[in-house]
């Protein structure tokens, strides 16, 4: 078994392995929601942009560029004046769609349980060790 994250298998615990880079890209939270935004078919990026409140429009052309190099997006430019530029899910993108959707729902779901745990956090008496 090799530890050097080589071809047979990969770690993402260890720092050098590629497969930390694929988990960073997924983890980022603009990543996360353009995938779930896109589940419903192309946008431009104007549609993304009000989709994502908050997202400035560096930020998302950052994100929909590391995505479409990541081969998770298409991005399809049509020859009008001026240019119309449509995104897409890529069949890769389209495969970690159930990930990201349980991921979403588990926190909307979970919301009021995670702030209720935080006001709990945030107003405990210290206790001295």
């Amino acid at each position: 078994m090799e530890t050097d994250c080589g071809a047979t298998w990969h770690d993402s615990f260890l720092k050098a392995c590629p497969s930390r880079q694929v988990l960073d890209m997924l983890a980022d939270k603009w990543a996360l929601l353009a995938i779930c935004a896109l589940t419903d078919g192309p946008m431009r990026f104007g549609e993304l942009r009000r989709r994502l409140d908050g997202i400035s429009q560096k930020v998302l052309t950052q994100t929909l560029r590391t995505l479409e190099r990541d081969g998770l997006l298409h991005r399809r430019v049509y020859p009008t004046t001026p240019p119309r530029v449509e995104y897409s899910l890529a069949d890769l993108g389209r495969s970690v769609l159930v990930l990201t959707a349980q991921l979403r729902a588990w926190a909307e779901e979970n919301t009021d349980a995670v702030e209720a745990a935080r006001v709990a956090y945030d107003t405990r008496e210290l206790v001295a060790v």
